[in-house]
């Protein structure tokens, strides 16, 4: 296949110009051909996999376990579920016909926008940039994608891996720093998917608003941990642990900050504390365990290690963890209590191994702290109390809810995935994910010379009057 070399901007329009080029004939393309297509990027998947858990371990130290779980494994669910039901999506959808437009059809033709950008982050860089392109290509679509420059490693063997699979007049991955991203954003694309930071968000927003491009905004937030009194401390610890320091936290619906009632307070902590060292090995020896990912470079290191030091300064404590070194980009999976609203970890997105603990009465206090703040991504629940549970779906706003565990309504295709307003703006994965990449077009057809509304033209004489009237009323 040809290699793309993106040396200007003048080469980015090329390639952005030969796939306008080609959109329709890769829009026309058969269920049978998409489905091919599929087929091709999962064999890559497999093909690649080992270069794609070294290129994972060179940017992050990640075990190649951790990469098949988190990164290999969900793509190739995704494909999975498309594969096997792009057919019925493609299908036209057949709608009821209202009475007063007795003698019609009407249905729903999914057609593909055209050309898209896809611009992926680093946090799960085989993940979140092959998920969203599985589904534009299953919707019809020409894509170019910008995958992170902070995974440089991984970023170079998925362009390999797509550019097996796709010529660049289709499928092209573009790498480059934040220069490429805005050049990027300045072409007229169809739609933009983009999964990062909400302050990112916007200047995407923003950009896209020029061309009147819609958007797909994978965005993130403060997900919180509620643990009330009735729930499995044993159970919920491990989960917790698991949600919040796979990838040192660097999670986009990683828990975010905790709160537990206080009767459970002081066991929870001790039950998250064995449940780390069950995982990551005693305190001393964290450093060193090779299960334990890294935060990805220095400048994230600097930014997480400055959130630690406010909070310990502005009176925080440290139950558990707190050890670092700058060398290794190494934060150890921290549990932090005596925290408040004017410290950094109860105002940003932490995205590192920090766990904030506060505890709590009643829980009606925690729903009110919880919708004053922006909406989260993500919202987790541990208690064996249904009455507490449909309590806080029904009072929240939240993109997603997991009741007694974490992450895992990410893995569900049949359920979309996205956040609101703050958190994100559409959804994606399985069929959510094919109608972000498509429009849901109308097709109303006339089956008779007559049609109801003949008798509503003008003039509007008394007798067509009198029939607007029992419209109204009986219709």
């Amino acid at each position: 296949m040809e290699t793309v070399l993106i040396e200007s901007q003048t080469e980015i329009e090329k390639i952005f110009h030969s796939q306008q080029k080609n959109k329709s004939t890769v829009g026309s393309s058969t269920v049978r051909e998409r489905i091919e297509k599929l087929k091709k990027l999962h064999a890559a998947l497999l093909q690649f996999q080992a270069d794609l858990e070294a290129s994972m371990y060179a940017d992050f130290k990640k075990h190649p376990t951790e990469v098949v779980l988190t990164e290999i494994f969900a793509v190739q669910t995704e494909l999975k579920h498309v594969i096997k039901h792009l057919k019925s999506w493609m299908r036209p959808q057949k709608v009821a016909t209202p009475i007063t437009l007795l003698g019609t059809s009407s249905a729903i033709y999914a057609q593909p926008k055209g050309v898209v950008l896809i611009i992926s982050p680093w946090n799960f860089p085989i993940n979140l940039t092959l998920c969203p392109l599985v589904s534009a290509v299953a919707a019809g679509n020409c894509v170019m994608i910008k995958p992170s420059e902070i995974t440089p490693h991984t970023s170079a063997i998925l362009k390999k891996m797509i550019e097996s699979v796709f010529e660049p007049s289709e499928v092209a991955v573009l790498e480059g720093n934040q220069d490429v991203a805005a050049q990027l954003l300045d072409l007229p694309f169809n739609h933009i998917f983009f999964t990062g930071s909400p302050a990112i968000g916007k200047i995407v927003m923003q950009a896209a608003a020029k061309n009147l491009t819609s958007v797909t905004l994978e965005l993130g937030g403060k997900s919180p941990v509620v643990v009330d009194e009735t729930a499995d401390l044993e159970e919920a610890a491990g989960k917790i642990v698991m949600g919040k320091y796979l990838n040192s936290g660097q999670i986009c619906i990683s828990p975010d900050y905790l709160f537990v009632h206080e009767s459970r307070k002081d066991d929870l902590i001790k039950a998250i504390s064995q449940k780390i060292e069950s995982f990551y090995g005693l305190k001393d020896q964290q450093i060193n365990n090779p299960d334990y990912a890294r935060i990805v470079n220095n400048r994230h290191f600097e930014r997480v290690k400055t959130m630690l030091d406010d909070a310990v300064l502005q009176g925080a404590s440290i139950a558990y963890g707190g050890k670092s070194d700058s060398n290794q980009n190494y934060i150890s999976p921290t549990l932090l209590t005596g925290v408040h609203s004017d410290m950094r970890v109860l105002k940003e997105e932490i995205f590192g191994p920090l766990l904030p603990i506060l505890s709590y009465q009643k829980l009606e206090n925690v729903i009110e702290i919880i919708n004053n703040g922006e909406k989260p991504l993500a919202l987790y629940i541990f208690s064996k109390n249904s009455k507490n549970q449909e309590k806080i779906i029904a009072e929240t706003r939240s993109g997603g809810i997991c009741i007694n565990d974490c992450l895992l309504h990410f893995l569900n295709n049949n359920l979309p995935f996205g956040g609101d307003n703050n958190s994100g703006i559409g959804k994606s994965h399985g069929k959510f994910g094919f109608d972000s990449f498509s429009n849901a077009k109308a097709v109303l057809q006339q089956h008779t010379r007559f049609s109801a509304m003949k008798l509503l033209l003008p003039p509007y004489t008394p007798r067509v009057q009198k029939l607007t009237n029992l419209l109204l009323k009986w219709f």
